[in-house]
Formats: C-alpha cells, sequence, structure tokens
C-alpha cells in the first residue's frame, strides 16, 4: 500500500485503514435510524409516532396499542380499522362513563380532524388486541396495520412496553 501526504505534508493513513474507523460509525447510524424509524410513520398527512404494545403478565389473553396520530393534512380522517398477526382480533375502542363506571367500547372508527393531533393512550382511545397468539414482554415488537377510510394503510413495528399503572387515569365508581 502506498502513503499519502495530507495538506500539512505528514504521512496520511491509506484510505484502506480509514474504511475501518468508519465503518462502525456508519453501521450505529443506521442502527440508530432503524430505532427511529420503525415510531415515526406517514400514511397521507397521518403522522404516527409514540407508538407501542402494552406489556402484559403469562397469560393474560389481551393488551392494547397506543400512539400518537397527527392529521397534517386540511381534510378530516378516520383509523377505520387495525390488523395484527399477534392476535386473533385486533379492535378499536374507546372508554366511556355508563351508570357511574367506567366501561370500554369497541367503536367504528377514530376521528382525525384535520390540523389536529389524536393521542390513543390507557384508560381512553386505543387498538384492543383480543386473543394474544403470543406472549408479549418488555422489549418485543409486534407488527401492527393500520387502516384508514381513504383506504390507505401503515404497517408498524411498535415495541412492547411495561405500563407503570400509577401513570393510568384513576377510575371512580361511585
Amino acid at each position: 500500500m502506498r502513503a499519502t501526504l495530507d495538506a500539512a505534508g505528514t504521512q496520511a493513513a491509506p484510505r484502506s485503514e480509514m474504511r475501518p474507523q468508519t465503518a462502525p460509525l456508519l453501521m450505529r447510524f443506521g442502527l440508530a435510524l432503524g430505532l427511529i424509524l420503525p415510531t415515526i410513520a406517514f400514511a397521507e398527512g397521518i403522522s404516527i409516532d409514540n407508538a407501542y404494545v402494552r406489556a402484559v403478565p403469562p397469560g393474560q389473553p389481551n393488551s392494547a396499542a397506543f400512539m400518537t396520530l397527527t392529521n397534517a393534512s386540511g381534510q378530516d380522517r378516520a383509523l377505520v380499522a387495525a390488523e395484527s398477526d399477534a392476535a386473533e382480533v385486533v379492535e378499536l375502542h374507546t372508554h366511556q362513563m355508563e351508570d357511574g363506571m367506567m366501561q370500554m367500547r369497541q367503536i367504528e372508527q377514530i376521528d382525525l380532524p384535520a390540523g389536529k393531533v389524536v393521542t390513543l393512550a390507557p384508560g381512553g382511545l386505543h387498538v384492543m388486541l383480543i386473543g394474544l397468539t403470543e406472549a408479549l414482554s418488555p422489549g418485543d415488537q409486534v407488527a401492527l396495520t393500520l387502516n384508514f377510510d381513504d383506504g390507505a394503510s401503515q404497517t408498524l413495528s411498535l415495541p412492547v412496553k411495561r405500563i407503570d399503572p400509577s401513570a393510568m387515569p384513576a377510575h371512580k365508581h361511585h
């Protein structure tokens, strides 16, 4: 290999010796990008972030997915369905007060008003995973496809996270 001189006239390392130093940097950048991109997705003016699936104890048959949906388009939109191989049934749900008790109910769609942010969170709107086909442990990934009212769909890879029960809204029973 031939050595080259840099601008100061000192011997510079041959190019082949510099590549191993840049390779780890590129691998770290690629890994970081790979960790960021699955949590941010775009489907026809809808951005999705902070998405995750709740970890559940072994034997628990159901879980839920939560996220923030931002409709940056100029038109009202709606999330109309979701699909995942991690559950036998996937439904859109909300919580509502009935007869003094908080009840979870399936809904036909989650409205995404133009220019607004809609948060799916514990105790509110969420994507319900019913009849889990596998255990969901923290650190696992779950593929979830969201279907929108215009026919567009977006498939995400969501991390499974443990939810701190003290962070969930309190339900008052009368």
